[in-house]
């Protein structure tokens, strides 16, 4: 029997993409397997563990519970896009000063999720940034470095202010 296959066209960090995928594709396959974007990874396969994280139209979502064919039209953002656009480039310099990155397997879904949670402008609370991590699994730092590593991004861009 022939999977049926659609042709989807939509921009991935800025640069036009058209392809014809598998209607059940997820997305974070089609970016990880035609495309060669390895920085979102596959990890519980439900929309539970964070390790999927990309952005779509601006907004953070689990490419494991998106389909590629769900994207057609759409802007799509990978941990690659935004590194190499210097939009992170504060918050991925925290990470390594407080070394709250150690295998990386949850680094790229765990950066994004932070990048929402700042765009605010706000410094927030710890409480707040571990309630906005929470869907992100960690097995290797405890999260302390992460909130730490969150945290002072957020006042630094706040300008020190907490």
């Amino acid at each position: 029997m022939s999977r049926a296959a659609l042709a989807i066209a939509l921009h991935v960090n800025g640069e036009p993409v058209r392809a014809t995928v598998e209607a059940r594709k997820t997305l974070v396959d089609f970016l990880r397997e035609d495309l060669g974007l390895t920085g979102s990874h596959v990890g519980c396969e439900h929309g539970v563990c964070g390790a999927c994280t990309v952005r779509v139209d601006g907004e953070i979502v689990r490419g494991c519970l998106m389909l590629a064919v769900q994207c057609d039209g759409a802007r799509v953002e990978t941990i690659e896009g935004v590194s190499d656009s210097g939009e992170i480039a504060d918050l991925q310099d925290a990470f390594q000063r407080r070394n709250a990155l150690q295998c990386g397997y949850c680094t790229p879904g765990m950066l994004l999720t932070a990048q929402e949670f700042l765009k605010a402008g706000a410094v927030p609370t710890r409480d707040a940034i571990r309630e906005q991590i929470a869907g992100n699994y960690c097995r290797c730092t405890g999260y302390h470095a992460i909130v730490d590593a969150i945290e002072a991004t957020a006042q630094a861009r706040a300008g020190g202010r907490k």
